[in-house]
């Protein structure tokens, strides 16, 4: 039985799924039960995967890989995705036994204080760009870039989802849908992946002859990584203030990150707009655990998080093996439409 059936069947997420396997202890008693009472019905019994047998290959070597959380704090429970995607690709593939590390570092000025006692194989980086002081004490290290790169500067490789094609496909979506005045619409300016998406939407929109607005909120002058960032309702107020003063009449709204899109959405309710009727909504990220939560169902474009997961693991293992290799690598994942409502 697969953990994504599992957890349909048990109203829980797959990673929690994958946590109740390997990590009960960390699993609320009322999901864990929920979650046992399924494999028990189905006859599923598996094997947590610290304790499994035969999970190498012939010659293959356990690696100590740790994941850098630049400018973030210690035990940030927001950040559990990457080790619960994890758990999951691990459940089902032999090829992910890995030793993962968490790693923090409260500015990209300063290294995780424990990098050089865990002697890791490998290091993936996520959050702020680390500084190049910190970039040549990596230099003996192997280490990939994981999701949007913050700067062009990064000479180093990465595994990215393509933003541009997200933003591509959200004017596609809301040309088709019939609408000819749009917006595209975040908290986030000075993000890479809002950026990126924005720009890519905004040349697309006018290459399908549609009135286009961006409305974006004010740059993060405090330097505070988005991975520590939390929007307050009163942005979104003000981003639904300004959408409903636009001229000619917006009618359909690109969101490119889903962070802050329930604030948004009650602030729209807030104005008098009701989402899904007045505006027609696209998303450039699908989260279910954000996106369930909403209460309507907008369309979403899945940026393939879990393929990302595994390209960027498979991409260190290689680098790893193959040091000696020059030249920069980089990977790109396309997005797809994952929810479209029916015209």
């Amino acid at each position: 039985m697969l953990i994504t059936e599992i957890a349909r069947e048990a109203g829980v997420c797959p990673a929690t799924v994958s946590r109740a396997i390997n990590n009960p202890e960390i699993v609320a008693p009322e999901s864990l039960a929920r979650i046992r009472a399924v494999m028990e019905a189905n006859n599923h019994v598996p094997i947590p995967f610290k304790t499994r047998r035969g999970l190498k290959s012939r010659g293959q070597i356990q690696r100590k890989i740790g994941v850098w959380f630049v400018g973030a704090k210690a035990n940030n429970p927001n950040l559990n995705w990457f080790q619960d995607q994890l758990l999951q690709a691990q459940s089902t593939d032999t090829r992910y036994a890995i030793d993962l590390r968490i790693l923090f570092s409260n500015s990209p000025e300063e290294l995780p204080p424990n990098i050089e006692s865990d002697k890791l194989d490998g290091l993936i980086l996520q959050g702020m760009e680390p500084s190049a002081e910190c970039i040549a004490r990596l230099r003996d290290l192997p280490h990939v870039w994981f999701m949007t790169r913050r700067s062009d500067f990064y000479q180093g490789d990465f595994v990215e989802p393509n933003n541009e094609e997200n933003g591509t496909i959200a004017a596609d979506y809301l040309k088709a849908r019939g609408h000819t005045s749009v917006a595209v619409i975040s908290t986030d300016p000075d993000y890479r992946a809002v950026s990126s998406r924005a720009h890519a939407f905004v040349k697309r929109a006018a290459e399908l002859d549609l009135s286009v607005k961006t409305l974006l909120g004010k740059p993060n002058l405090s330097r505070t990584s988005f991975l520590e960032f939390a929007p307050r309702h009163v942005e979104s107020v003000t981003l639904v203030k300004r959408l409903i003063e636009c001229s000619p009449k917006v009618t359909g709204i690109y969101i490119p990150v889903d962070h802050f899109c329930g604030a948004f959405f009650r602030a729209l309710r807030e104005g008098g707009l009701q989402p899904g009727t007045d505006v027609d909504a696209i998303i450039g990220n699908y989260n279910p655990m954000i996106y369930h939560n909403l209460d309507h169902s907008p369309a979403a474009i899945d940026v393939h998080l879990p393929t990302l997961i595994r390209k960027v693991v498979d991409h260190i293992l290689w680098r790893i093996e193959n040091p000696g290799l020059k030249g920069r690598v980089g990977i790109s994942v396309s997005p797809q439409l994952v929810s479209m409502k029916l015209v």
